[in-house]
């Protein structure tokens, strides 16, 4: 051959060999969609969502399960270890068996060519299988033999809209490929053979036929034993096909589609969480709940182990596929301890410190305590631990409505899309939106203390536990005298027409979000956190794994002498005090200012209210320094609206002077003009016309008190 021809032969095999090299894609399947499928931390599946081509088609898995794969080996390509993608004693045997039939009876592919098959999908013709051929060589220069086999057990058909062998095993045997017996692995190994025609659902015998001369062939090579035969050839044959798990179905609606997303669900708790809402919800329902949510956080990872958007899907009703724990929800109270540990943490407060539990108008805005009730002064620990709504919102007042606007968006709440001022201070009463998901989170967050959370004073944090791990359980145990009891610091809520009830609570290991309510929005009587929520964070908390007991104490902070009677840093006029651990910005609170003389002295309004529950209270009548006479309803700068009868025509308000004195008589004077005395009991009912006014009360020692006020437009003559 000439020096040309060998350089055009040169070229021609380089070229060919070039070809040959290139001529496999880098990913024999792109563009085939896949299910969705969902796993927990440990591998098991939560759920699954069909492929956008309606196949149940689970993403590829680079793992076969022994069993499957010594029989589908034996089955489909005995020699399948050793040939190079291409078999040519098999198609030998192939091309001898068709001429004896004079038809199509085997095609003498290997599992690789099979995997090129399935890939390219092309029309089974000479010239395909030849193509086919060649490109198997290729394959198995790419992959090991173990990966060409988990190629083909992710893509090969079995039957119906199933594509896959992990789609096959959840849907025949409704368990993962891994536990599949011997008898179950043969069955899928033969299905793929002639899936549109042999499946769990037709052609029962045939299938059964095969899956058994396939298990007689595994004991005869020594693959199994004579009783893992015995046993194997007993065993029936599926049925029709078997739901997919279905755990966590609302945060499997979330996660990407057709992929596989490992979360960090634990299936064990998720089920005995499940179980458990399911049954309290159930409950529930009987009085007009419908709906409840619940959300379990691992502290020590951070992970949300069991999640439960909506229970009881089989109950039919209206709102059952809403994923509450990711509904914006009026937050009721349930923000209150957030507000407590910022305010201590910020040097406002100290733990203990009296908060005035006064009738409070402010433009409009009148804050009752749940139980309609007014007790002067209270600890703001009791405060917290009560839920009481009036000192909370003296609290807030004092703390800034929009400093703690942007504190709980620092914490996580996503839902505070309005300004501050659209919230005002009944963003600590409810006239906030929160979601299940983010206030569990905050609650997480004191604890864990993730990078850039605003709460991180650890002695305003442990303060924060104390105060709501006495909080009283709905089942009125005292963990302190049972010790074998769990002890959670936790807090309710209940929002305004009783539509939502919360319950949050945190251990050192988990914190536990727990929503009751209607997914529509609408109300039930009653329906309280306390009562509807908080039995099951308890009975959720039974569930986990003992860890610590209780919170450390805190290192860091400073000691200071506080005040006994009003939780306040100590005056030179305090008697009785003690030395107590605090934050670090503790000593830019307040001095005690209710010591005079050595007495225990509140303002009048306060002390009204603080008398008949505290009855050693017994201030000089004369107390220096202090007001005798003072407003308790209104409050100056306040807008009021006036009743109306029952026959449309206005009524009055009526408004309340607190005096020391109880023989003291008072005069009243509305604008300038007196309007009538009162005495023992100061009260008196006005009805002013729309518009500023001013009332002013003289005793009869000539003590002064007067208030500026308005009535809203719309009330009045």
């Amino acid at each position: 051959m000439s020096p040309r021809g060998r350089l055009v032969l040169r070229i021609a095999l380089g070229t060919v060999l070039l070809g040959y090299l290139l001529c496999m894609p880098r990913n024999l399947f792109r563009g085939v969609p896949y299910s969705t499928v969902v796993v927990d931390r440990g591998g098991q599946l939560l759920g699954a969502r069909i492929a956008d081509d309606g196949q149940w088609r689970f993403p590829p898995s680079d793992t076969v399960p022994e069993k499957y794969a010594k029989a589908l080996v034996r089955f489909e390509d005995k020699r399948f270890r050793y040939h190079p993608g291409v078999d040519l004693l098999s198609i030998g045997r192939a091309v001898r068996d068709n001429l004896r039939e004079g038809r199509v009876t085997s095609g003498g592919s290997t599992i690789t060519m099979q995997v090129i098959r399935l890939s390219r999908q092309r029309e089974r013709t000479l010239w395909q299988k030849a193509v086919e051929a060649i490109l198997a060589t290729r394959l198995e220069l790419r992959y090991s033999k173990r990966k060409i086999l988990a190629l083909y057990a992710s893509h090969a058909p079995f039957g119906g809209n199933v594509v896959g062998l992990e789609a096959a095993s959840w849907r025949y045997f409704g368990r993962p490929p891994g536990e599949l017996s011997w008898a179950e692995s043969a069955t899928l190994a033969v299905l793929p053979n002639a899936p549109s025609s042999i499946h769990p659902g037709r052609g029962r015998e045939e299938l059964l036929s095969k899956r058994n001369r396939l298990l007689e062939n595994l004991l005869w090579h020594g693959e199994i034993s004579p009783s893992v035969y015995e046993e194997a050839i007993t065993e029936p044959l599926p049925e029709a096909p078997v739901p997919l798990p279905s755990h966590a179905r609302h945060l499997v609606e979330t996660q990407k589609k057709g992929v596989r997303t490992v979360l960090d669900i634990d299936l064990a708790l998720q089920k005995r969480v499940e179980a458990v809402t399911d049954r309290f919800s159930d409950d529930l329902a009987l009085s007009g709940a419908a709906d409840m949510a619940a959300v379990v956080m691992e502290l020590s990872g951070g992970g949300v182990v069991a999640y439960v958007g909506n229970t009881s899907p089989g109950r039919e009703r209206t709102g059952s596929e809403v994923d509450i724990a990711r509904s914006p929800r009026s937050t009721g109270s349930i923000l209150k301890p957030f507000l407590y540990c910022a305010a201590l943490q910020d040097g406002k407060i100290l733990p203990e410190t009296l908060l005035p539990d006064v009738p409070v108008n402010l433009g409009g805005f009148t804050p009752q305590n749940f139980d309609m009730q007014f007790h002067g002064a209270v600890p703001a620990a009791e405060a917290l631990s009560r839920s009481l709504n009036v000192p909370a919102v003296h609290l807030l007042r004092m703390y800034g409505v929009p400093r703690f606007h942007q504190l709980l968006k620092d914490c996580g709440l996503t839902t505070l899309t309005m300004d501050a001022s659209h919230y005002g201070l009944s963003l600590i009463l409810g006239g906030a939106e929160g979601t299940l998901l983010d206030i569990t989170r905050a609650y997480a967050g004191m604890v864990m203390q993730p990078r850039g959370f605003p709460l991180d004073d650890p002695v305003a944090l442990w303060y924060t536990y104390e105060a709501l791990g006495r909080v009283n359980r709905p089942d009125e145990i005292d963990w302190k005298l049972v010790p074998s009891v769990r002890k959670a610091a936790w807090k309710t809520g209940t929002s305004y027409g009783f539509r939502d009830a919360w319950a949050v609570g945190v251990t050192p290991d988990y914190a536990i979000g727990v929503w009751c309510g209607n997914a529509d929005g609408h109300g039930v009587p009653a329906l309280t956190g306390a009562k509807a929520a908080g039995p099951v964070l308890f009975a959720l908390l039974n569930l986990l794994p003992e860890g610590e007991k209780w919170f450390p104490e805190p290192s860091g902070g400073i000691y200071a002498d506080v005040c006994t009677d009003s939780g306040m840093l100590k005056s030179l006029e305090c008697p009785t005090y003690k030395s107590v651990l605090l934050p670090a910005k503790a000593m830019e609170t307040a001095v005690c200012p209710y010591h005079k003389g050595g007495s225990f002295v509140l303002p009048p309004a306060m002390e009204w209210y603080y008398k008949p529950y505290h009855p050693e209270y017994a201030p000089p009548v004369s107390a220096s320094e202090v007001p005798l006479l003072e407003f308790i309803y209104p409050e100056s700068g306040s807008v009021i609206y006036l009743p109306r009868q029952l026959d449309g025509s206005t009524g009055e308000a009526v408004f309340r002077i607190a005096h020391r004195d109880p023989g003291a008589t008072v005069w009243w004077h509305l604008d300038g003009e007196y309007c009538g005395e009162t005495r023992l009991v100061h009260e008196m009912g006005f009805a002013p016309a729309p518009g500023a006014h001013t009332l002013v009360a003289v005793d009869d020692k000539g003590n002064t008190a007067a208030v500026r006020f308005s009535v809203a437009e719309g009330t009045g003559r």
